[in-house]
Order: structure tokens, then sequence, then C-alpha cells
């Protein structure tokens, strides 16, 4: 959040000074040297130590044997996990609707709430919090040495009484908190759903930011023109109209996105959100007009409808994205504030 807060900034400023005449634009030279670090010494705690005694023999020994069993632990609950379709623990591999793990969590959630796994508030961090739970708990049978194996039932439907023989020392105990803390996460997330009214307030959001941000590109005195800051900062309105520009992107797409709408108009919003953005960007080089820059972007989401509306089939419904190229992942991944899927999600 920081870098997009951060690339919002300076992609405001940069188009602005395209809007401002150049003597207005106060210049400030400040030369700062860096002296080079490559050849810095490194701190005491920072040095390689090459002695060695036989002393450490015995040390280890112990760090080895331990090694040996935390692999078996992982070996025996990465069995238990492919049994059901899944791949080994302790890994942030993406998990699809199609997966025996997250249909085994959706048919959970439908017998207690009676809705879908995708209706939920936080829908991947119910996922992610399942996972780590099995992990954990895997973990802690382990340590209390609670053997698995005899069980007529797979890893992930055991609970936390069932894998906890007892003891363990002071590594079971922060394995229990750490369950204990998920539990209560997961309590509550499996029972936030995503219900009707909060869609209809996003959709309110972006009616309210389509009617600012055409007052803010056309006459932004009408919202400021009260302030004492707005009569006595230079280039103040210009910037208010690059912004307003700019809102389709910031607010108005990620605001319909934010219901996650599916079919045609998810596809159109998909476009919009790459689209917006390119053209708030280079629309300034042909014309210094703000409103034709933003009529410019209202065509372009308008025409995103149509193209997925005439474009769209029902077998585009039944992807889930796994096949998109991984430069369209990363794009969608690292630019996506506001459809609600990002929350939470560590795929």
């Amino acid at each position: 959040m920081v870098q997009f807060k951060a690339t919002i900034i300076v992609t405001t400023l940069a188009t602005t000074a395209a809007f401002t005449p150049p003597s207005s634009i106060i210049r400030q030279n400040r030369h700062t040297s860096i002296a080079p670090l490559q050849n810095a010494k490194k701190p005491f705690f920072a040095e390689e130590i090459t002695d060695a005694t036989t002393t450490e023999d015995a040390p280890k020994t112990t760090i080895t044997k331990s090694r040996d069993s935390s692999q078996e632990m992982f070996d025996s609950a990465s069995d238990a996990l492919q049994s059901v379709g899944w791949s080994a623990p302790m890994r942030e591999e993406e998990l699809t609707s199609d997966d025996p793990f997250v249909k085994r969590i959706n048919d959970q959630i439908q017998l207690e709430s009676g809705v879908q796994l995708e209706e939920l508030l936080n829908p991947a961090k119910v996922v992610n919090l399942e996972r780590d739970l099995v992990n954990l708990r895997a973990q802690l049978a382990d340590l209390t040495g609670k053997d698995l194996s005899k069980e007529d039932k797979d890893m992930v439907e055991f609970t936390t009484e069932e894998v906890d023989n007892g003891g363990g020392g002071v590594e079971a105990d922060k394995v229990r908190k750490q369950i204990d803390k998920k539990e209560k996460d997961l309590f509550i997330e499996r029972r936030s759903v995503f219900r009707g009214w909060l869609k209809n307030v996003f959709l309110g959001q972006a009616i309210l930011s389509l009617g600012l941000s055409w007052i803010m590109v056309t006459d932004p005195s009408i919202l400021f023109g009260s302030f004492d800051w707005f009569q006595n900062t230079r280039s103040i309105d210009v910037s208010i109209q690059v912004l307003g520009f700019w809102w389709w992107w910031l607010f108005i797409v990620p605001s319909l996105r934010s219901r996650r709408p599916k079919g045609f108009e998810k596809k159109a919003l998909d476009i919009a959100f790459l689209g917006t953005p390119a053209v708030s960007l280079i629309a300034p080089v042909v014309t210094k007009d703000t409103a034709i820059i933003w009529v410019a972007n209202f065509a372009l989401v308008a025409g995103a409808y149509a193209f997925a509306y005439a474009t769209f089939s029902e077998d585009d419904a039944d992807e889930d994205g796994s096949n998109d190229p991984a430069w369209l992942k990363f794009i969608f991944k690292s630019l996506d504030f506001g459809s609600g899927r990002e929350r939470g999600a560590r795929n």
C-alpha cells in the first residue's frame, strides 16, 4: 500500500507538471554525495566465524537429530495432504476452486452458513487459515508424540484436541497458542459474509466519485473555492483538475470491482482497470483540456463494457484465471487494491 500511495503521488505530480507553465515551477538544486559502502568494514557481529573445536560435536549431533525429527513430521503431513489432492505443507502454492482442499472448505461453509466460499468477505484468508491450522496441528502431533498413522482418516480431518497428546514442552505451548489464535480468527472469517448491502455501498461510492470527479476537472472552485488554501496556493486548481481525471483509476473503477462482479462485467472492469491509467498518462500529450481527458476515460470504460458484452461466452465464466499469462497475473495482483480478493491473500 505504501508503494501504491507513492506511485499515486509521483504520477499526479508528473502529470500536473505537464499542465503547469515552466515559470511557475520552482526548482531547488541540492547535491548529496553518498560514500561508497562496498568496502565498508563489517561489524563484529556480521563477521564469519571460522574457528571450530571438537567440543561442538555434541550440539551438532543434537541439531541433526532435531532436523531429522522435523523432516519426518513434514513427510508424514505431506503424505496425508497429498491423499486429498493438496501439495506438501509449509508451501505457499496457489490453490484453485477445483482443489479438493478448497472444495472441502466450501462444503463445510455451505453446511454452516448456507453460502459459498466465494461469498465470504475474505475467502482467500479463510483458505490460508485452514492451511496453516493443518500444518500447525501436524507439528503439534509430532511435538507431543501423537501417532496419527493408526487413525483411519486424513490429516485435514483432525481437530486440535485429537492431535494434542499433552506435554511437548515450550515449543508445543507456542504451537498451541498459534493454533488458538488462528482458530479464533477463522471462526470470525467463516461467518463474515459479503452482504448485498455492502455491494450497494460500493456502487454508491462509484456514482458519487463519478460526479465529484467531473466537477474537479471542470470547475474545482465549486468544491474548494471557499477555502483559503485554494485561493492562496499557486496552481492548486490545476492539481485538482489532474486528480479529477485520475479519479477513474483511483476510485470509480476500483469501487465497481469491489462489488465482485461476474461474467462480462468482471471482464469489462479488468480491461478498464488497466486501460484508464494508460489514457490518463498518454492523453495529456495530445490535449491539456482535463474535461476531454475525463471524457476519454469515460469512453474507455463504456467501450470496455461493450466489448466484454459482445465477446463474452459461458466458457469464459468457467475459467478462474489459472491459464492467464504470468505477466497478466502479476499486474492484477500488484495493482488490484479494491476488488476484495487481495485481502488476506497470500498466494
